[in-house]
């Protein structure tokens, strides 16, 4: 599935002021409708438009593995273990990576483009380079 990945504003900012850790704190994903308002301006994880369904909890679930990288150059980059709700039957639009440590901000909003229906509902995450990593920081 095609996705678009943005960062949140308030993360961008936040990073400058030392706030998220991203290899100790402990951070979630959640799911939501495709009526869901999330965009790059959504500051803290939202009840709002959150999806309901066998095998989810609101909340979302626990993100894990997180490595972070360089390229030797100019981009620092981020990427995570693929998320999986198992026996879980879900559809949803979006999904929003939030900081559970840090009173839930906001991290990064993944658009899937449109809905998404499946047993096991998994989001792969992107190869770790670069180029393509979920989270990226550039020049």
């Amino acid at each position: 599935m095609s996705i678009i990945q943005t960062q949140t504003t308030s993360f961008k900012t936040e990073l400058y002021e030392g706030i998220h850790n991203l290899l100790s704190d402990t951070l979630y994903m959640a799911l939501y409708t495709g009526n869901a308002s999330l965009n790059n301006t959504t500051t803290v994880y939202t009840t709002s438009n959150e999806i309901t369904g066998t095998g989810y909890t609101a909340g979302g679930i626990q993100v894990t593995g997180a490595t972070v990288s360089n390229d030797g150059n100019y981009t620092a980059y981020v990427n995570f273990n693929n998320v999986t709700w198992p026996n879980s039957n879900l559809t949803a639009r979006c999904a929003l990576l939030y900081n559970v440590s840090k009173s839930n901000r906001s991290i990064c909003v993944i658009d899937f483009g449109s809905n998404k229906t499946m047993a096991n509902f998994t989001i792969t995450m992107p190869a770790n380079t670069s180029t393509t990593a979920l989270i990226r920081s550039s020049n």
